[in-house]
């Protein structure tokens, strides 16, 4: 709850540099407290580029970034929880870990030209790249061509959370594997396999989802870069131009539904690995 009020101040904040009063600190923290109230009358403004409400133009625009994040959430589960285990177990994990982490520094904007130039070029694959954006890739995917012209930027938001996935994975297998009860349970006349199944699959998986905001957070900074990149016209792509055009009340509201959205998946995800890392604990 702290988190999300801390949200909403912010929202204030970057909202009331749009207020043309706003000059000077006393006259600043009262337009803070301005769009404060008009938050909670549900009035966000509008936007300064295209004149309507704000919360209107988002409306028109979220469904296609949270339809671009739920795909990507899939790739990188379908990536990311193959090469963490496979990574954070064993003799694996050393002499991956230098290599993964090479490939997590890799800024997101080079690997998403570098996907689209090598998609384009090596494989003659429809980009959107250079599409103006009034006839991008439509927000959802009719036939094969707009199938194919979603398929990179859902591939790059996968790929970079399946980054984030295999780390969090790493981690949780690495506490895992020097967790002090395996040689009691040894002991006991456990195999490795039923120690690895009762008690360390749930502490993996707590670890993953302890790590939900974390990949959230990866997930939508990834997308911000996609929709950029291959002119898709999501709420990311708005935020963007909003920051590059000071339409600071469309860039405040779309900051706080991000920050919201991770902030409640982070929420979540705790409370799941609460419960399973208590299962897991052997008594």
């Amino acid at each position: 709850m702290l988190g999300l009020l801390g949200a909403v101040v912010v929202t204030a904040v970057i909202s009331a540099i749009a207020l043309p009063y706003a000059h000077g600190l006393a006259a600043f923290l009262t337009a803070v407290g301005a769009r404060l109230l008009s938050f909670a009358r549900l009035n966000f403004g509008t936007s300064a580029i295209s004149g309507l409400p704000a919360m209107d133009e988002l409306g028109q625009r979220i469904p296609a970034t949270l339809a671009l994040v739920l795909a990507g959430t899939g790739v990188a589960l379908i990536v990311g929880v193959p090469l963490g285990l496979l990574f954070g177990a064993g003799p694996l994990r050393r002499s991956a870990a230098p290599l993964m982490q090479i490939v997590a520094a890799a800024p997101v904007f080079c690997a998403g030209l570098a996907l689209a130039y090598g998609a384009a070029h090596l494989l003659h694959w429809p980009v959107s790249i250079n599409l103006p954006v009034t006839n991008a890739a439509p927000i959802f995917a009719s036939n094969v061509r707009d199938l194919q012209l979603a398929a990179l930027p859902v591939l790059m938001v996968g790929l970079a959370g399946a980054a984030a996935v295999q780390l969090a994975l790493r981690r949780a297998a690495a506490d895992s594997a020097h967790q002090s009860y395996r040689t009691g349970l040894k002991r006991m006349g456990l195999s490795a396999l039923e120690i690895e199944w009762i008690y360390a699959v749930p502490q993996v998986i707590a670890g993953l989802l302890s790590s939900a905001g974390e990949i959230m957070l990866a997930l939508l900074s990834a997308t911000v870069v996609a929709e950029w990149v291959f002119h898709r016209p999501g709420a990311a792509d708005l935020f963007v131009r909003a920051v590059a055009l000071e339409d600071w009340n469309m860039a405040a509201l779309i900051l706080f539904i991000f920050a919201a959205l991770t902030l409640v998946i982070d929420f979540l995800g705790r409370i799941g690995a609460y419960a399973l890392a208590n299962e897991g604990t052997p008594s």
